[in-house]
């Protein structure tokens, strides 16, 4: 949970608000909050950051919840794809 500077909860309302303001400021078209979670989750992955670390700024009990929040992307794919051709063939493919 968020705080305002006096240390109160930040109301929903404020922060729906400052979220909409966020997605218009970037172009984005409409998108939930929890969108930015999958997004955030998916974006450190594939930063390099370990899914154990993930979990954890995600606040997530369960490892299986962090998978079910973040998603392979064409980056991390090429990647796999390009450390087994090495494995396999050797060289710098």
């Amino acid at each position: 949970m968020f705080a305002q500077p006096n240390g109160r909860p930040i109301d929903l309302r404020d922060d729906w608000e400052e979220w909409k303001t966020l997605l218009k400021m970037a172009g984005v078209g409409d998108a939930r909050v929890h969108d930015g979670r999958h997004t955030a989750g998916t974006l450190l992955l594939e930063q390099g950051v370990d899914i154990r670390v993930v979990q954890e700024i995600l606040g997530h009990s369960d490892l299986r919840v962090t998978q079910g929040y973040t998603h392979v992307g064409s980056v991390l794919a090429q990647d796999a794809a390009a450390r087994i051709g090495r494995v396999l063939f050797g060289g710098a493919r």
